[in-house]
């Protein structure tokens, strides 16, 4: 883990006064979106950031991880090229979102960063909310909704909190990384996205911001509608990579308060992942075969994540 001073290592929680929020708003938005393989996906994101309701100026920027199917062609003759401040930059040195953002983040002209997912569509209101509420927090995160870009069948397979309500662990909030708003100089003090993360790097960022004292606030109507993964396999890989990342953010962050999961909450998770399984039909678990796969594959992956970093955190 990086981005704590020795100060904020020894203080009582790990949280210091030190924010650097800007009074006037910024003169130029950077939006970045990291990119793999996503020529069939990115349009529809293009599309409503297109329609955005905000009065300032902004850039958008596609950081292309090392796309195979012609993305940045495509990107570079984008009818909404101009309209956008359209580009497309390079960062397939290193596969992983983590990199993407951080390279997207290093060519950006503006002194406000807002990013977001090349499956994903932003609501109208998105960028104006995260900026607004940028004039009162150093970082911004905003919530997602799930009904846009799925089928109903594949939209029961995540649950998605209320709107007004910030992700969070029973530790410190966080926001997630396809729908967050920050300064730049906020963004450099803690030295952006953990590059060695593959999954979970949101979390560990927001946690960072927070425990180098810089507020991590939310905007309600910062809307995203998110694409999910439309079969059991995407879905089992997903959620086994975000389980898989807990072990290590407990490693790392244990000794500013991060807990474990109580033995009972943990012991009746367990129990309704048995008597809620699939074989059981759906008018008595109440629980769709796509929602427990997600839970079955983040339990796996909490398992596999405690023996690869040999400390348990399930």
């Amino acid at each position: 883990m990086r981005g704590l001073n020795s100060k904020q290592r020894n203080s009582p929680n790990g949280l210091q006064e030190d924010r650097l929020v800007n009074s006037s708003p910024p003169q130029l938005v950077s939006v970045i979106i990291p990119a793999y393989n996503a020529k069939t996906t990115i349009d529809v994101q293009l599309s409503g950031l297109a329609e955005q309701d905000y009065a300032g100026i902004f850039e958008v920027i596609v950081s292309d991880n090392g796309s195979t199917d012609g993305l940045a062609t495509h990107i570079e003759q984008h009818p909404l090229r101009t309209k956008l401040n359209l580009r497309c930059i390079d960062s397939c040195a290193v596969r992983g979102a983590p990199f993407a953002r951080n390279a997207g983040a290093a060519a950006a002209r503006g002194e406000f960063l807002a990013f977001c997912d090349a499956d994903d569509r932003v609501h109208t209101q998105w960028l104006n909310a995260l900026v607004s509420a940028g004039n009162i927090y150093d970082s911004v995160s905003g919530p997602v909704e799930v009904t846009t870009l799925n089928s109903p069948k594949v939209a029961t397979w995540r649950k998605v909190g209320p709107r007004d309500k910030q992700e969070e662990t029973g530790f410190l909030p966080f926001g997630l990384s396809g729908n967050f708003g920050i300064w730049r100089k906020a963004f450099d003090k803690v030295g952006g996205f953990d590059e060695t993360l593959k999954a979970g790097e949101d979390v560990d960022f927001s946690w960072r911001l927070q425990l180098a004292g810089l507020t991590l606030g939310h905007a309600p109507d910062a809307l995203i509608a998110i694409r999910l993964r439309d079969s059991y396999s995407g879905t089992w890989q997903q959620a086994f990579a975000y389980g898989e990342a807990g072990p290590r953010l407990y490693r790392d962050y244990r000794v500013y308060g991060l807990r474990r999961t109580k033995p009972l909450l943990l012991a009746v998770f367990f129990i309704a992942l048995i008597v809620r399984n699939p074989l059981i039909p759906t008018f008595i678990t109440r629980m769709s075969t796509g929602q427990w796969v997600y839970y079955a594959a983040f339990a796996a992956g909490r398992i596999k994540g405690s023996i690869r970093h040999r400390i348990y955190f399930l």
